[in-house]
């Protein structure tokens, strides 16, 4: 049985201070976003939150345990500095997706704009779609799949963060190089795909980028 909020006649300050009661547990459903901002953030509790249509700027940010699925598309910042749940997102998603993310799975199923997974800390992003430009940027750990095509400098000035691309990449950023795919990475991917309900894919079809570790120390042609 689960509990329902109406975005249409409750405030959202009300909806979200519901959710963060604690000893929170069980299933809820958000009802009419119409694209409010902040939908369920900051939750803290192994709880299972469906938002029914779309929201807007930093939905399902900074969750920890909780499962969060959004029917519909997110905007800016869906999931930003993540630490641990899920947050699936059906439709598609604006720009800097997952920024920051520090631990958990987000799913896009759709497309996701420029910036997906900046100063990425280790959360795991998997795009169904294609991503924009400046994705990845300085990705220090975590993983990145996207069963689409990547936009301009994927993975600028990147550090050790995985990404795996299964299309085309328009460009790659400072430092960020196609990587050889081996036995480790193939099985790794297989078990992000099957956890983003993409197991058919196969993770041969899929490109690995990281870091050429040129960056990590000065040098003289790095100035300008």
């Amino acid at each position: 049985m689960s509990t329902t909020f109406d975005l249409a006649t409750t405030p959202l300050r009300e909806v979200n201070a519901a959710l963060h009661v604690e000893g929170l547990a069980g299933e809820y459903v958000v009802e009419n976003p119409r694209g409010a901002h902040n939908v369920a953030v900051g939750l803290d509790a192994p709880v299972t939150v469906t938002i029914r249509g779309h929201v807007g700027y930093y939905a399902a940010g900074m969750n920890q345990r909780a499962d969060v699925t959004i029917e519909g598309n997110a905007g800016t910042g869906v999931a930003e500095n993540m630490m641990s749940g899920t947050v699936h997102v059906t439709g598609n998603a604006s720009q800097s997706a997952g920024a920051t993310g520090r631990g958990g799975l987000l799913v896009v199923d759709g497309d996701a704009a420029a910036r997906c997974g900046i100063s990425l800390k280790g959360l795991d992003i998997v795009v169904g779609g294609s991503i924009g430009h400046m994705s990845a940027f300085m990705a220090q750990r975590g993983r990145l799949v996207v069963r689409g095509d990547a936009g301009d400098a994927l993975g600028d000035s990147i550090y050790e963060a995985r990404l795996y691309v299964r299309g085309s990449v328009r460009s790659l950023g400072a430092d960020c190089v196609a990587k050889e795919m081996r036995p480790e990475h193939r099985e790794e991917l297989a078990g992000l795909l099957k956890a983003a309900c993409y197991e058919d894919d196969d993770p041969a079809d899929y490109t690995r980028y990281g870091s050429a570790r040129t960056l990590y120390h000065f040098h003289s042609d790095n100035t300008y």
